[in-house]
C-alpha cells in the first residue's frame, strides 16, 4: 500500500500523518528519502524484515534526492504488499513521471496552505479543535483568536494548548495569555496614530524594537495603510473590499471605521507619509525605526 501525503500545510500533512500511525499496530519506520540510495531501496521495499512479517515506512522528502525520484516510479509495482509505504512531499513536482505513476496506484492526500481568504474556515477549525481539547471556545473568541494569532495553524494549535489549561476563555483571557502576531501589532500601531497619540505611538516603537524586524513590520504596515485607503476611496462593504484584495475580513473591518472618519483626502495624506517612508528605508537615509516612527506621527496629525 502505498500513501503520498503532499501540499504545503506542514500541519494538516502531520496531523495526516499522525493519524495513519495511530491505526496500524507495526512499528514504525521512519526514513530520511533526501540521504537514500538505490542500494538500499530493494531491503526497504521489498519485504518483511527478520523481525516483522508486515512493515510500515514513513518515506519523507524523497523528491529532494533528484535521481532516486526520478528512478522511483519503476520500483511501484515492486513493493511488497506487506510494506504500507507513506511518502511526504510538500512540493513534489507534478509533472514528473514518478509522479504521474503515483497517482495511479498511491492514495493521495494533499494539503494546501491556508491564505487570508480562509479566516472562516480557520476559526471553525479553531472551535473544532478546542472541543478536541476539552474546552469551548465560542464565535467570538474564534474571531478574535484567529484576528490576533493569524492563520499558520502550527501557532493557532500551540495557542489553543495554552488556552487549555485555563478551563473558560474569554476575550481578556486570550489577550492576556496569547501574544499578538506582528499583523495585530502593526494595527494597534496604526489604529494608535489614527487616534492622533503621539506619545503612546513613541512607547509601542520602542517595545517593537526589541524583537520585531523594522523591514517586515514596515512591510505589514504599509499593506494596511493601502488597505485602509482603499476603504477610504470607496463605498463597497469592508467584507467585498477585502475579497477584491485578498485581505483579511476581520482587519479590514477593523479599519472600516477609520476609513470613514479619513476620506479620500486623509487616504492621500497617509499614503505620502508611509511612502516618504518607504523611499527613506529604500536609499538608507535614516535609521528604519526612526522612519517609521515619523511617518506614524504624521498619521496622527492627519
Amino acid at each position: 500500500m502505498i500513501t503520498l501525503l503532499t501540499g504545503e500545510n506542514s500541519f494538516e500533512n502531520e496531523r495526516a500523518l499522525q493519524r495513519l500511525v495511530a491505526e496500524t499496530t507495526i512499528l514504525v519506520e521512519r526514513v530520511d528519502g533526501a540521504s537514500l540510495t538505490i542500494k538500499q531501496l530493494p531491503d526497504l521495499l521489498m519485504g518483511a524484515t527478520l523481525f516483522a512479517e508486515k512493515r510500515f515506512v514513513v518515506l519523507r522528502n524523497l523528491s529532494e534526492n533528484k535521481s532516486l525520484w526520478s528512478d522511483f516510479g519503476t520500483w511501484l509495482p515492486r513493493i511488497s504488499d506487506d510494506i504500507h509505504v507513506v511518502l511526504v512531499e510538500a512540493k513534489p513536482d507534478k509533472r514528473t513521471k514518478t509522479y504521474k505513476d503515483l497517482q495511479k496506484v498511491a492514495s493521495i492526500q494533499e494539503s494546501k496552505s491556508w491564505t487570508d481568504r480562509d479566516g472562516l474556515k480557520a476559526e471553525q477549525w479553531v472551535v473544532t479543535e478546542a472541543k478536541r481539547l476539552g474546552f469551548e471556545l465560542d464565535k467570538k473568541c474564534a474571531h478574535f483568536l484567529v484576528a490576533r494569532v493569524g492563520i499558520d495553524q502550527w501557532q493557532l494549535s500551540q495557542a489553543l494548548e495554552k488556552l487549555a489549561v485555563v478551563g473558560t476563555v474569554s476575550l481578556e483571557v486570550i489577550e492576556t495569555l496569547i501574544e499578538a502576531n506582528p499583523t495585530e501589532n502593526v494595527f494597534n500601531l496604526l489604529e494608535t496614530a489614527l487616534r492622533g497619540d503621539t506619545p503612546r505611538i513613541r512607547e509601542m516603537v520602542q517595545t517593537l524594537e526589541v524583537n520585531e524586524d523594522p523591514y517586515r513590520l514596515f512591510g505589514l504596515l504599509s499593506s494596511q495603510g493601502f488597505q485602509l485607503a482603499a476603504l477610504s476611496v470607496t463605498d463597497k462593504a469592508s467584507s467585498e473590499v477585502a475579497k477584491e484584495l485578498g485581505a483579511h475580513p476581520f482587519v479590514l473591518s477593523k479599519l472600516a471605521p477609520h476609513a470613514r472618519k479619513l476620506g479620500s483626502s486623509g487616504a492621500r495624506k497617509l499614503i505620502m507619509a508611509l511612502a516618504e517612508a518607504d523611499s527613506g528605508m529604500k536609499t538608507s537615509s535614516g535609521e528604519p525605526w526612526l522612519l517609521i516612527e515619523r511617518a506614524l506621527i504624521k498619521i496622527t496629525r492627519i
